[in-house]
C-alpha cells in the first residue's frame, strides 16, 4: 500500500468512527428523552447531586423498608 491509500483509509475510518459515536450518543439521548416522557425516571433530581452532596442533604429516594413502614402506618 502506498502512502495516499493509507491516508484515504485513515480518513474513512475516522469518518465511520465519528458516525458510530454520534449514533450511540443520539440513541442514548433519545432513550433518556423517551423514559422522561413516560415518567419512568426523573433525571432532574439526579442532576443536582453533584452540587448538593453534603451529608445533611435529604436522600433522593426512600428505601424499601421505609416505604413499607410508611404504608403500614397509613393503614392503621
Amino acid at each position: 500500500m502506498d502512502y495516499e491509500t493509507l491516508l484515504n483509509l485513515q480518513g474513512y475510518l475516522k469518518f465511520f468512527l465519528v458516525l458510530i459515536v454520534f449514533i450511540i450518543f443520539y440513541s442514548y439521548a433519545f432513550s433518556i428523552y423517551k423514559r422522561e416522557k413516560k415518567g419512568e425516571k426523573n433525571f432532574e433530581k439526579y442532576s443536582n447531586l453533584v452540587h448538593d452532596d453534603s451529608i445533611k442533604s435529604d436522600p433522593l429516594e426512600q428505601r424499601e423498608k421505609e416505604k413499607e413502614i410508611n404504608e403500614k402506618e397509613s393503614i392503621k
